[in-house]
C-alpha cells in the first residue's frame, strides 16, 4: 500500500513540474494546483493510514492522529484561495501584455511588439 501511494504522489508531483515548466499561464496555474494536490496528499499519508481507528480518544484501542486531516483542510482553503488568486493574475497579465506565455511574449517576436490580432485593430 505505502509503495502505491509514494508512486501516486510521485506520478502527481512529476505531473505538476513539467505543466509549471511550460510556456503558457494556464497549464503553469494546473501545475501550481496539482503541486498542492501532491503535498497535500503527502501530507495525509504522513499522518498514517487508520482503520476502525477512532478520531476521538474514548477508552481504549488505536487512536487516529487528527492533525494531518486538520492540515490537509486547511491547505485545501488555502490552496484554492491563491489558485483563485494566480487565475486573476495571470488573466491581468493576458490583458495587459496581449499574450499568456509567461514571459510576457510570443517565441520569436520581440518583446514589445503587440499585433493587430492582440490589440484589436482590424485592417
Amino acid at each position: 500500500m505505502e509503495f502505491l501511494l509514494a508512486t501516486g504522489i510521485g506520478f502527481v508531483t512529476a505531473c505538476a513540474v513539467y505543466l509549471i515548466l511550460r510556456g503558457r499561464s494556464f497549464p503553469v496555474v494546473l501545475g501550481l494546483s496539482l503541486f498542492g494536490y501532491a503535498v497535500n496528499l503527502f501530507i495525509f499519508v504522513m499522518g498514517r493510514l487508520w482503520s476502525n481507528a477512532q478520531p476521538i480518544l474514548v477508552g481504549e484501542g488505536p487512536v487516529a492522529d487528527p492533525l494531518p486531516q486538520a492540515l490537509v483542510l486547511t491547505a485545501i482553503v488555502i490552496g484554492f484561495a491563491t489558485t483563485g488568486f494566480v487565475i486573476e493574475l495571470a488573466l491581468r497579465n493576458r490583458h495587459e501584455s496581449g499574450s499568456d506565455h509567461v514571459d510576457g511574449h510570443e517565441p520569436g517576436h520581440a518583446p514589445g511588439h503587440v499585433s493587430a490580432a492582440h490589440t484589436g485593430e482590424r485592417n
